[in-house]
Parts: structure tokens; C-alpha cells; sequence
């Protein structure tokens, strides 16, 4: 796959001899020269000079035979109007852009452009490493106010209500795993015996949503 990145920074230099050593085809866009010596002299990619969010800098790098673009200069509006010009203008199928403020990032996504929020997924990887033995995300928002995660409940849930289960921990059942498959609850379902129970909830509330279901029904 050709794959086109804007910005050669750490990230995107990170990024692109990441994919050239799974062979695939990459160009790499950036306004200064400079930048490319971070790339050093083993990778075989193209360089361009420019601004990623030219179509014409963008026509240069491949955009129109590309599979996906990635966004990852320092600046928030370079990297969502290159990749809305990626996405909208040529028709890239994965494009992804990188984004400082959290803000801008919920409006994105919305926009139907895939984020990397750096400030609250910093924040999750150092938590993994910092409290390992705590709450686990699947999954956060780019603002990283809502997390999904899996949650172990006391035996006695057995039988029990999925409704149930959402009033005593103040969370929202996303989905089951059942048997290997993914079940979306309905007001009829119950908890049975070896489910993964993946739910969402706030952020600051994982403690207290983990610590509940973790009591039987009736503590609770």
C-alpha cells in the first residue's frame, strides 16, 4: 500500500520507517528540508517539500494512488484540513489526523475524520504503566471523558439483569462477550456464567464502577 504522511517530525519519521519495514510504499511531506534528515540515509521512501495540504504538494506524494494519509505535524489546523483535503478531494480510504487539542478532536471525529487526541492518550498509556493493577480501557474518547472497559462481576450477577447490573454500577452495559461472540443486551438480557461484560462509563468513576460490580447483587 502507498501510504502518504504529513509532517516529519518524531511522530511521522517514527511512522514512516514503521511502514517501509512492513514494505509498504511511503512519502513523506514536509515544508522543511530539514526535517528529512531525521529519516536517515536507509530510508527509501519519497520526500516532499510542501505544505500537506496542497493538492498539488499532495499529487506529488502519490496522494491519488494512496491507501492512507496520516496528519501528524504540529499544528492541529494543518493536520485536519490536510486530511479533510485526503479524505473529501481524493477519496483516501484510512486517514487519520493528530490532534493537541481535545476539543477540536471531539468535532472531528464527528466530521467522520479518525483522531489521535496526544494529551488524553498520553495519559491512558501512563496510566496502564503507572496502576497496572487497575481499571483497563478497551477504549477512551478522543477527550477522554468516557472509557469502555471489561469488568469482573461477583458470581451472584449470575441470572441477574443487565438493567440490574447498570443501576448498581452506574455505567452502561456496551456489550457482551459470549461464547466468542458479541452480544448486544437488550431489556431482556441477563448475565450468565463466563460473560465479558465490557461497559461505559466516565473516566473518574472506573474505581467505583469496577468496586461495585465486583459485590454481589444484594451489597450492591
Amino acid at each position: 500500500m502507498h501510504v502518504v504522511i504529513m509532517g516529519c517530525g518524531r511522530v511521522g519519521t517514527s511512522l514512516a520507517k514503521a511502514l517501509e519495514r512492513l514494505d509498504h510504499q511511503v512519502a513523506v511531506i514536509d515544508k522543511n528540508a530539514q526535517s528529512f534528515r531525521r529519516l536517515g540515509a536507509d530510508f527509501h521512501g519519497q520526500q516532499v517539500i510542501g505544505n500537506g495540504f496542497d493538492r498539488q504538494v499532495l499529487i506529488e506524494a502519490g496522494i491519488e494512488r494512496a491507501g492512507a494519509f496520516a496528519a501528524v505535524s504540529s499544528g492541529d489546523n494543518s493536520n485536519i484540513i490536510s486530511a479533510r483535503v485526503a479524505r473529501e478531494t481524493f477519496g483516501v480510504q484510512h486517514v487519520v489526523a493528530r490532534i493537541y487539542d481535545h476539543k477540536r478532536a471531539e468535532v472531528y471525529e464527528r466530521l467522520g475524520i479518525p483522531t489521535v487526541a496526544t494529551v488524553p492518550w498520553s495519559t491512558d498509556r501512563f496510566l496502564r504503566v503507572l496502576v497496572p493493577e487497575g481499571a483497563t480501557t478497551a477504549w477512551r474518547d478522543p477527550s477522554g471523558t468516557v472509557a469502555v472497559l471489561p469488568i469482573s462481576v461477583h458470581e451472584d450477577w449470575v441470572g441477574h439483569s443487565v438493567a440490574e447490573l447498570q443501576e448498581a454500577t452506574a455505567c452502561r452495559v456496551a456489550f457482551i462477550m459470549r461464547f466468542g461472540t458479541g452480544v448486544l443486551p437488550d431489556s431482556k438480557s441477563v448475565v450468565q456464567a463466563d460473560d465479558v461484560i465490557y461497559v461505559a462509563a466516565l473516566s473518574g468513576t472506573l474505581t467505583d464502577v469496577t468496586a461495585a460490580a465486583g459485590r454481589a447483587p444484594e451489597e450492591s
